[in-house]
């Protein structure tokens, strides 16, 4: 089991003509990922990498029976380029693009959720079921098979920590990057409760950061599920009014400190690490 993805997710990849867009396609046809086509709007009928690329996924889908897509497509556009594969049916949604307008983008959410919708992102590093299929930029390397669940909202601590994993021999079932802007398709929550659900996951590692309330989220419904889980803040010495990194990443008031964010897990059952370094003794803990 795994969530998300697997080998049988058929992959579209909007904005496959762009230099982006290529590279990262051809990384994941190395993976092994079913991708079956491209969708660059006045390029339809040309080929990349071998795949057909097609004007819309509305003709995508009919043609190839893809259920997912990869967004590479520039920020002023990725919004209107979310909204034609939701009209056109797709599940699931990976938006890599950084810079989505986010007026713009909580329409798109809006709309996923009513479509029973998956977003994934804007600025995301991806998902990866390690072994299966990878949909994003995230580097093979670092992943390997195995029975625990990471949700990130930083894409170097993802491939950080999992490599960390990887080397003590503590593979992955499911690796899901949620992305750091203010606004995300999907949250913590909303990825915690599927990794509840899968079998293969034994316990889960969640990596977040400071800025908003996602982790106290998460905390609380560890709490109630009973979830084995290890938790890391990124952001611990930020000051406050300060963005690190991420448009998310930012203390405003007294709201999404490191120490709330810390406090909350603790007050869980989480073991929250104080460095990176810690999470594989306390993921071995719990297995």
């Amino acid at each position: 089991m795994a969530i998300l993805i697997n080998k049988n997710t058929r992959v579209l990849i909007q904005g496959i003509t762009g230099k982006e867009g290529q590279f990262h396609t051809q990384e994941m046809l190395n993976y092994g990922t079913t991708v079956v086509a491209g969708v660059t709007p006045g390029k339809g009928g040309e080929t990349v990498l071998g795949l057909p690329v097609f004007n819309t996924i509305k003709e995508a889908v009919e043609k190839t029976q893809a259920n997912a897509s990869v967004l590479f497509v520039p920020a002023p556009y990725a919004a209107d380029a979310l909204l034609e594969a939701l009209f056109a049916g797709l599940k699931l949604i990976v938006c890599i693009t950084e810079g989505v307008p986010v007026n713009d983008f909580i329409k798109v959410k809006q709309l996923a959720k009513a479509n029973q919708a998956v977003i994934i992102g804007p600025n995301c590093p991806g998902v990866i079921t390690p072994g299966e299929a990878k949909l994003g930029i995230m580097p093979a390397l670092p992943f390997s098979p195995g029975k625990v669940g990471l949700v990130s909202r930083s894409g170097t601590l993802t491939y950080q920590v999992a490599d960390e994993l990887t080397r003590s021999g503590i593979g992955q079932s499911t690796v899901v990057g949620i992305g750091g802007d203010p606004v995300l398709g999907s949250s913590f929550l909303e990825i915690l409760k599927l990794f509840a659900q899968d079998e293969k996951t034994k316990a889960v590692v969640i990596l977040g950061e400071i800025g908003g309330s996602q982790e106290e989220e998460a905390a609380e419904f560890i709490a109630r599920n009973n979830l084995k889980a290890v938790a890391f803040i990124a952001g611990r010495s930020a000051p406050e009014g300060k963005r690190m990194g991420h448009a998310g990443a930012i203390i405003s008031g007294k709201t999404g400190t490191a120490q709330a964010k810390i406090l909350a897990f603790q007050q869980a059952g989480v073991s929250v690490a104080d460095h990176t370094a810690q999470i594989v003794e306390m993921v071995s803990d719990l297995l």
